[in-house]
């Protein structure tokens, strides 16, 4: 992570406003503060863990990590702060109200990279970890690629806990078996597919917007895919225009894709939209693999059979990385909880108990990929070799940029105008510089 233009706390308290994502409750749910203790304290210690966790597979996850945490540190009192609805959205703003009121929880979720997590710390805001690190030998256990979005002038900030890929096209097995079709690699072979699967009747995508970051999703796996990873890292680095003939170029498809999704997109969550897969109404979904953890917990679909994966087209090689971290915030009365529950966080047994119920996977070197299903193993050989990119909207760039990016994008669905989202994108680029 390199060392970027300060963001003020408004802009990070904007992103209330923005739905995030990383497995959280429907975007439906109603906010809760989730204040059930999960352990008596003996010893008067607390700890509250911040996260918008609150759906099916990534509550299970979470209790089942707090779990681990009790075995080993049974006299701490363990307080669940998830905070559900918007699927991160709402969390979001309480968080940025406690933390502007020096009322931090003991830690909190993020995602690693250039977006809210930097400006928690060039706000003065988050303590340095390196040498929790050095004492867990974690230097050794992370790839460092993972390591460099976590780090700011050779201090590191968070300890990872999952990692996602962003950059997946999941499939109806079914449908696609019955049409001879097979999983597009490019966005020609996409259209293919898509008027092939319009002409029998059946949804060829199937897209979300109700929390107004899924189609910027959608649109950042197609940038990817168009401008591929130099230029796109170029982009996320502030270092080439956002009016370039390949974003204009991507733009172009994506609103292109949009004739072939269901019409009631801004309508639906991410489930849903995962949902209409799963159920055949739609051949394909392009979403994070936190839809693995729904289509497998929720859905009990089988990998394979129930739902079917490749990369985005164009996207071959390159893994889209969405991590959830948690932190040490710098204004805590007593720290020691909280470091005792990054131990447990970033440790093998931690990671491998918490991972393979959520759906996503463990990001350490030595996890035991016996313990994840087929999706997982694949997407786990992709993230030891292949290129780690950072993704808008999720840990990519800065609070006020992506901002201006969502609600640029909700007007950009509606009326399919290319020339004028390349140009509402430039300009959030320009008033929210990315280097």
């Amino acid at each position: 992570m390199k060392k970027k233009m300060g963001v003020s706390l408004a802009a990070v308290a904007a992103l209330g406003s923005i739905a995030l994502t990383g497995c959280g409750s429907q975007g439906a749910a109603p906010a809760s503060s989730g204040t059930t203790p999960t352990t008596q304290s003996a010893s008067g210690q607390q700890l509250q863990i911040f996260s918008w966790w609150t759906g099916v597979a990534s509550s299970k996850a979470l209790k089942s990590l707090i779990g681990v945490f009790n075995q080993q540190y049974p006299n701490v009192q363990v307080v669940n702060e998830a905070v559900a609805g918007g699927a991160g959205s709402n969390a979001k703003a309480v968080l940025a109200s406690r933390m502007e009121a020096g009322n931090p929880p003991g830690t909190f979720q993020v995602h690693g990279g250039n977006g809210s997590l930097l400006s928690w710390i060039q706000a003065g805001d988050m303590q340095p970890l390196n040498s929790l690190y050095q004492q867990q030998g974690w230097y050794h256990a992370f790839p460092q690629s993972l390591l460099n979005l976590l780090t700011v002038n050779g201090k590191i900030y968070a300890v990872p806990v999952d990692m996602q890929r962003a950059n997946v096209l999941w499939y109806n097995p079914s449908i696609f078996h019955k049409y001879n079709l097979t999983p597009p690699t490019t966005f020609s072979q996409f259209f293919a597919d898509a008027a092939i699967l319009k002409q029998h009747g059946i949804t060829p995508l199937a897209l979300a917007n109700h929390g107004n970051w899924e189609a910027t999703l959608l649109w950042s796996d197609v940038l990817l895919g168009t401008v591929g990873v130099n230029e796109y890292n170029q982009l996320l680095d502030g270092k080439a225009s956002w009016n370039s003939p390949g974003v204009v170029a991507a733009s172009q498809t994506f609103a292109k894709m949009l004739s072939y999704a269901n019409p009631d997109y801004s309508a639906l969550h991410w489930q849903q939209a995962d949902q209409l897969v799963a159920e055949g109404k739609a051949a394909m979904n392009v979403q994070g693999d936190w839809a693995q953890g729904y289509f497998t917990t929720d859905l009990h679909l089988t990998p394979g059979t129930g739902f079917g994966w490749a990369p985005t087209p164009g996207t071959q090689g390159v893994f889209a990385a969405v991590t959830d971290v948690f932190g040490l915030p710098a204004k805590l009365k007593n720290d020691t909880p909280t470091l005792d529950f990054l131990k447990v966080l970033g440790s093998e047994k931690g990671q491998d108990v918490f991972n393979p119920l959520k759906g996503t996977f463990s990001p350490r070197l030595d996890a035991n990929t016996s313990l994840y299903d087929a999706y997982s193993r694949s997407a786990m050989a992709s993230y030891k070799k292949d290129p780690l990119v950072l993704v808008i909207g999720q840990g990519g760039a800065n609070p006020g940029f992506t901002n201006a990016v969502n609600n640029a994008m909700e007007i950009f669905v509606t009326n399919h105008n290319v020339n004028q989202f390349v140009s509402a994108v430039n300009s959030a680029a320009q008033a929210n510089p990315l280097s």
